[in-house]
């Protein structure tokens, strides 16, 4: 089994939390201004990067402009955590020729979709971040996932998830959320963390079964799924086929590129898009038990 990442040190009132936007243009503040409200009356001291509303085509700005924005932040000695706008695409153009500084104290990285990029190229690092909200969803999240995001940053235990068994046994390793769009791409580059004996947490969205049918198809021709020892499935939202069309439907995709692999599946977990959006650790050590349809952190 790989060794856990470094869990960053819990955070507290006071705190300085950064905001990013390294991925996808920012599409209004009404959202962002909610989400920012939310960790300040949490306590914690918030600074917005005065790039947030930069727009280059489909982007936050420049390649240059949203890595400075990281680069930043990964590196003010002050700064405990890093919050990101939104998703969208573009994180992973930021991975080009990109370094993780040394610092003296990892720091807490936060998002989903888009952001696996950056979190699963931290966690290659031995790095934790968290695969959760993004500042433009957290107003949309109900009080028992924001408390959670908070206990997980303050190093409190979360309670274990539930969802359906599809294939029994248990598993335990180093946990990987992520989309699984985004983490096909990072398949075979140097941001790719070990996937030996991780439990893989997908989710996705606005992919039709097909697409999903060929992301699992390259895992499997790549070698990479017979590397995992169990996967969580979250929520393939806006996933289904067109109206009238003969297609299969994506849980009939998942279970078809999945159940024969002889590893524990525990689908229909409450994180993803479109609806709750519970907070996952990334490459911190869990269990995935097949045999009940639970998800549990291993306690450090």
């Amino acid at each position: 089994m790989i060794a856990p990442c470094q869990t960053p040190l819990p955070l507290k009132s006071g705190d300085l939390l950064r905001v990013i936007a390294p991925s996808g243009k920012l599409r209004g503040r009404t959202a962002l201004d909610r989400g920012i409200e939310i960790w300040r009356e949490r306590g914690f001291r918030v600074e917005v990067a005065p790039e947030i509303e930069a727009s280059w085509g489909y982007l936050a700005g420049t390649d240059e402009t949203r890595r400075s924005q990281l680069a930043a932040a990964w590196t003010d000695p002050e700064c405990r955590g890093i919050l990101c706008v939104r998703g969208g695409y573009g994180g992973m153009r930021l991975l080009e020729n990109w370094q993780w500084e040394p610092t003296i104290a990892p720091k807490w990285l936060i998002g989903f979709s888009d952001i696996t990029a950056l979190l699963w190229s931290l966690a290659q690092q031995g790095i934790a971040g968290i695969h959760g909200p993004l500042l433009t969803t957290l107003s949309d999240e109900p009080d028992w996932s924001r408390d959670r995001l908070f206990d997980l940053v303050a190093g409190k235990p979360i309670p274990p998830l539930h969802g359906d068994s599809w294939a029994g046994k248990i598993a335990r390793g180093k946990l990987l959320p992520c989309n699984l769009t985004v983490a096909t791409h990072l398949l075979g580059t140097k941001h790719q963390p070990d996937l030996t004996g991780t439990i893989l947490a997908i989710e996705d969205v606005t992919e039709a079964p097909y697409r999903i049918d060929r992301l699992l198809t390259h895992w499997r021709l790549t070698g990479a799924l017979s590397q995992v020892a169990g996967i969580a499935i979250g929520r393939f939202s806006q996933c289904e086929p067109p109206e009238g069309s003969s297609s299969f439907t994506v849980e009939e995709v998942l279970r078809d590129r999945l159940t024969d692999l002889q590893i524990p599946i525990v689908a229909n977990l409450p994180f993803g898009h479109d609806g709750y959006n519970a907070a996952l650790p990334v490459g911190v050590d869990a269990i995935l038990d097949g045999n009940t349809g639970k998800l549990t952190q291993v306690a450090s």
